[in-house]
């Protein structure tokens, strides 16, 4: 499920990629995992009506920041399984390669810029199928500047 994902995102599949969440999954980056999500600033807290608007918005309104689009490149290691009772919670490393191609005007443009995280999905079954219920991800460098985060890891 993390490659097909990973794949999806790659690609820009994203689309397919909302069907891959439970009807209240969440994706979420927070700066400190122990605080409270209802009283604390995360880097992204998408329930399902906020990601369906990301990808609306990535997908059909010219941006900025993403004027041209970001490539991007998800690698995937160091994956653990830990079932639960009604729940799979499987975390990874991953280091998620970005890089907007452009002219020689536009500053950063082709430097290839990593984002390392830890990412924890948790996975419940619905229909005989797994889906994403959380998805958390826990940069390295989470409270510290990141710049552009307008595409979706």
């Amino acid at each position: 499920m993390l490659i097909h994902e990973a794949h999806l995102l790659d690609e820009l599949k994203l689309d397919e990629w909302l069907t891959l969440f439970t009807d209240d999954g969440l994706y979420w980056a927070p700066i400190d995992e122990n605080d409270d999500i209802a009283t604390h600033v995360s880097l992204v807290y998408d329930t399902p009506l906020r990601r369906e608007e990301r990808v609306y918005h990535l997908l059909h309104n010219e941006f900025p920041a993403q004027s041209p689009r970001s490539r991007l490149l998800h690698c995937i290691s160091n994956v653990r399984v830990m079932p639960g009772h009604d729940s799979v919670v499987v975390s990874s490393s991953q280091v998620v390669y970005e890089m907007r191609t452009g002219d020689f005007a536009q500053v950063g443009l082709g430097d290839i810029r990593p984002l390392v995280a830890r990412m924890e999905h948790t996975f419940r079954s619905v229909d005989g199928a797994l889906k994403i219920a959380c998805k958390k991800i826990l940069f390295i460098n989470r409270d510290a500047w990141h710049g552009n985060l307008t595409f979706i890891i």
